[in-house]
């Protein structure tokens, strides 16, 4: 690739086509629907997220790179109501339309932006990465590390193959997201992990985007039929305080009891090295406000054999022990392939093994089907 002496903004533009989620203005002006900024760009501009850009009129988007490539166990992403033990093919491209200053994989989401944010893509094709996924046992194929959304066109050519290879196709996104791209993925991604990353829009503008935007992203997933679970990061004075944890459980709750929620732990990273880690302590809290406000699944992550039963799923009904986990280790799966509780036979919403989909409506033009196989369980 030459990376070494040619920028990588020059790079990438040459990776790249003509996009398909914009709308074309007077003056070669263009109007991008990819993300919830809704970028106006002028000719020879480019959007706040840097790699979708104006050329002559027309708006050129990434393509036929990748610029991450790792197989994690679908726990990692995280899902927990999606094929547990399943594994993920998880691909990434560069640039994000949010600058978090936590930001976990700024290596890939701040390229361009952050000149020390230096990941060189590699070419690849849609067939080659449903291989790998063939390869590896993979039962999912995830768009993940950068922010999904702006890269929309890219990820759909990839998951085309993937539906007709019997995959199934996930984003794990910011959900600053638009009624005309979530219509655009939506018939080939049916798994959906948003970051709500706060419930105040003071806090959302500090990070590039708007609390609303993400709101309505949610409740609109929920009504196009994917299946949604949400991860917010608890960052010590940032988003950790009762009343913030409280008003986001019940924001989820109205939205739908089901969503599972999952609070993670904070830990030093990019730019904020300023906040504590956070302690387990703070995730039990936010679990059980999660449960208070009428949540049915909540999750506390990423501080394996430090969170008790939260790292769980059980029956909300009987409260039977469904799937027992430690960290991304599957211990325990009694989950039917109905996708019902074996005990007292009540439904369990999410994508289980043997295909059971539950408590939301799938697209009905989407064309994914059963995946191959019981999947098997991943370690850390």
């Amino acid at each position: 690739m030459g990376q070494a002496t040619v920028p990588l903004a020059k790079t990438l533009s040459d990776l790249t086509r003509a996009g398909e989620i914009y709308d074309r203005l007077p003056d070669r002006a263009v109007r991008c629907h990819a993300c919830g900024h809704r970028c106006f760009i002028p000719d020879g501009r480019p959007g706040v997220c840097k790699v979708r850009f104006n050329e002559g009129g027309s708006l050129k988007v990434p393509w036929g790179y990748v610029g991450a490539l790792q197989c994690d166990p679908v726990e990692k992403k995280p899902f927990f109501h999606a094929i547990p033990g399943a594994l993920a093919l998880s691909f990434g491209m560069l640039g994000c339309d949010f600058h978090c200053a936590y930001c976990q994989n700024w290596i890939t989401s701040q390229a361009i932006r952050d000149p020390k944010a230096v990941a060189p893509p590699e070419r690849v094709s849609p067939g080659a990465l449903v291989g790998l996924a063939k390869k590896h046992q993979a039962a999912i194929l995830a768009s993940t590390y950068n922010e999904p959304l702006i890269t929309s066109e890219w990820a759909v050519a990839i998951f085309r193959e993937a539906v007709e290879a019997g995959l199934v196709c996930a984003y794990i996104s910011n959900g600053n997201g638009t009624d005309r791209v979530l219509e655009y993925i939506r018939p080939y991604v049916r798994l959906y992990k948003v970051d709500l990353k706060s419930f105040r829009d003071r806090g959302y503008r500090d990070l590039g985007g708007t609390l609303r935007n993400v709101l309505d992203t949610i409740v609109l997933l929920k009504r196009k039929g994917f299946w949604v679970e949400i991860v917010t990061l608890l960052i010590p004075g940032f988003n950790d305080s009762n009343e913030e944890i409280t008003d986001i459980a019940r924001f989820l709750a109205g939205v739908s009891p089901d969503i599972p929620w999952h609070v993670t732990a904070f830990h030093k990273d990019y730019k904020m090295t300023d906040p504590d880690n956070t302690p387990p302590s703070t995730l039990l809290r936010a679990a059980m406000i999660g449960r208070q406000e009428g949540l049915r699944f909540v999750y506390a992550g990423n501080l394996p054999g430090a969170v008790g039963d939260f790292e769980n799923t059980r029956c909300p009904e009987c409260a039977a022990l469904l799937v027992g986990r430690s960290g991304y280790r599957i211990l325990d799966y009694r989950v039917t392939r109905r996708g019902t509780c074996p005990d007292c036979d009540a439904v369990i919403p999410g994508l289980w093994r043997g295909g059971a989909y539950h408590a939301q409506t799938r697209p009905p033009d989407a064309t994914g089907g059963q995946v191959p196989g019981p999947a098997r369980a991943a370690g850390a």
